[in-house]
């Protein structure tokens, strides 16, 4: 049941980073702060882990996010979904998220050239921003979703 809650916050998220290439504050403050009640109200994340282990893993997201942020490589609500996602989960789970993410990304740079040729005009036009060449900052949302996807195949 987490797994899906979880799944269906980044599908939203995922799809407005792609469309607009930017995140809502309402959706990413909005989970932080549920997964933040969730911790201090319980001493356990969303998933089940120890209070500790979400701490650490929201460290860690922030850890792994605001290089890029300063860099220009990220947005800030980036940062803030990884963030919100730390405090939900562990620390585990972000690493696996994150490397999937960052393996997404590395693909899609790969294979989109030659796929977006091919993408119907619909499509093309709702993921605009991850056309291959139109910038260095790709949305990074949709590549978190995958690499949670293939964290929960991974983890569980």
């Amino acid at each position: 049941m987490q797994s899906l809650v979880l799944l269906i916050w980044l599908a939203l998220c995922a799809a407005q980073d792609a469309r607009q290439r930017r995140i809502a504050n309402v959706l990413t403050f909005g989970a932080g702060a549920l997964a933040l009640i969730h911790l201090l109200a319980t001493g356990t994340t969303w998933f089940g882990a120890d209070a500790q282990q979400g701490w650490w893993a929201a460290a860690i997201a922030l850890m792994l996010t605001v290089p890029g942020y300063f860099m220009g490589r990220m947005g800030a609500g980036d940062v803030k979904l990884m963030t919100a996602m730390g405090l939900a989960t562990n620390g585990l789970f972000i690493l696996c998220a994150f490397i999937g993410a960052g393996i997404a990304s590395l693909l899609w740079l790969l294979i989109a050239p030659r796929v977006w040729l091919h993408m119907s005009q619909w499509l093309r036009e709702r993921l605009r921003y991850l056309e291959p060449g139109a910038s260095k900052k790709l949305p990074f949302a949709p590549f978190v979703l995958l690499g949670v996807l293939a964290s929960i195949h991974w983890i569980h």
